[in-house]
């Protein structure tokens, strides 16, 4: 496994990823601007980006077990290939270029890093996660090589809080609509 960033920026980065977060939602909210055709097409992305979450949560009891199952078989961070997934329908259902560019800025200034933070946390945690992540892509979805014994869990899903990404999709698809048929 490759570290692309320096440890002490991907730190930093790491603790500014909520704040970031929140900016990002302010951006948004001001340079969207939706048409119902651009909802169409945007937020049916953002619905599969949130269920590739939902999928990924329910599988994943954090520093616990190492996931390999479910959507941990294609992707080694299906959490973030569906937060991808998610601001990729939300440029499309906002029709700003500007708002695409600052999204794909983020995510390869701010989450990655955190990936590569991670890798490390879970290398040094589970002594299998070498050898997990030589046979399972970083991010894009590949066939899958490995069949964890895992299944989705209701619980998990819960507990890992993955409501919020629904609840705060909810609130930026009702956003959009609001803008588009005002």
């Amino acid at each position: 496994m490759t570290h692309l960033f320096p440890k002490p920026y991907s730190d930093a980065v790491a603790r500014l990823r909520v704040p970031t977060g929140f900016l990002l939602v302010a951006a948004f909210a001001w340079f969207s601007a939706p048409t119902p055709s651009s909802l169409v097409a945007g937020l049916p992305v953002c619905l599969c980006g949130l269920a590739w979450r939902a999928w990924a949560a329910g599988h994943l009891a954090k520093n616990q077990q190492l996931a390999t199952g479910g959507p941990y078989a294609y992707s080694r961070n299906p959490l973030y290939l569906g937060t991808l997934l998610v601001a990729l329908g939300l440029a499309i259902a906002s029709r700003s270029a500007a708002l695409a560019l600052l999204f794909a800025a983020v995510f390869v200034l701010v989450y990655l890093p955190v990936i590569s933070l991670e890798e490390q946390h879970l290398s040094a945690l589970f002594p299998n996660y070498r050898d997990y992540a030589s046979q399972v892509p970083l991010l894009v979805p590949g066939r899958p090589r490995l069949t964890g014994a895992e299944r989705f869990r209701l619980a998990l899903y819960m507990k890992n809080q993955e409501y919020q990404a629904l609840a705060g999709f909810l609130v930026g698809a009702a956003l959009l609509v609001w803008k588009a048929w005002r």
